[in-house]
């Protein structure tokens, strides 16, 4: 859905990064912040019913806290705000996908991130982001410099939510048995796998074919007031930066529940 102009970059930040709630508080240089602001004002041409907001305010103010104060984010000297047009019926995946993409450009950046879909003020957030009618956000991350080592209220929160679980690939696929796979398949899958969802619950399923993948919902009742869609659009993302990684260019066609979209190889 956008031009990835650095695939290797963005690989590499998704094996490395990590959610972080604990910033140092030191203000992200002006230049970064005009940089990544127009990095994505370019992706935000690209996609329809979905943008991205960069907000230098105050962001501790659009966060809530999580069990008292375990959880909060503090310290964050900006955050990134992901919008999405309720009239679009892609909506979800669409801000999943544009969100992630703004949450790997900022960890190549050296920034730290945390994707919050329901602990934040939305009446404030909406406020710095002056959404249009029809419009919601959906999610927000900080983004700031961070230590090197997690604070004990952040591994907490980790461990809580089960973040470094993940299920196999072998319970997330089905189609083409692996050994019929082509050789970009098994490393998309693995990236996507690894892709950051709501309390780590990892909704993707991938149905695997001829030279093509599509991504589904798994068929467990959501609990959460998040949408596994967009969920799903964070997956899709780290998938076709793979697949660009290991030479593959395609394309995406977006689908009805519960299928989310399909992922075709382009033709040479």
């Amino acid at each position: 859905m956008i031009k990835i102009e650095n695939p290797q970059a963005w690989y590499e930040a998704i094996q490395i990064r990590r959610s972080r709630r604990a910033f140092n508080g030191k203000p992200v240089e002006q230049a970064i912040i005009e940089e990544l602001e127009d990095i994505y004002n370019n992706f935000n041409k690209q996609v329809t019913g979905a943008r991205i907001v960069v907000v230098q305010e105050n962001a501790d103010e659009a966060f809530k806290g999580i069990i008292g104060s375990y959880g909060k984010i503090k310290g964050a000297p900006a955050y990134i705000a992901f919008v999405g047009d309720m009239d679009d019926t892609n909506v979800q995946e669409k801000v999943g996908y544009l969100g992630e993409a703004a949450i790997l450009e900022a960890t190549v950046k050296g920034l730290g991130t945390c994707w919050v879909a329901g602990f934040f003020r939305p009446t404030i957030v909406a406020k710095h982001t002056e959404i249009k009618e029809n419009e919601k956000v959906l999610a927000i991350t900080p983004i700031g410099y961070t230590e090197q080592v997690k604070t004990t209220e952040e591994k907490l929160m980790s461990d809580m939510a089960g973040s470094h679980k993940r299920k196999p690939l072998e319970e997330l696929y089905t189609g083409l048995p692996k050994q019929q796979w082509s050789s970009w398949v098994e490393p998309a899958l693995e990236a996507a796998r690894i892709a950051p969802s709501a309390v780590n619950r990892q909704p993707w399923r991938f149905l695997v074919k001829e030279q093509a993948v599509t991504v589904l919902l798994d068929r467990e009742f959501n609990l959460y007031r998040i949408s596994k869609r967009l969920d799903c659009g964070i997956a899709m993302l780290h998938l076709e930066v793979a697949a660009l990684v290991k030479g593959i260019t395609g394309g995406w066609t977006l689908l009805e529940d519960p299928e989310i979209a399909k992922f075709e190889v382009s033709k040479q």
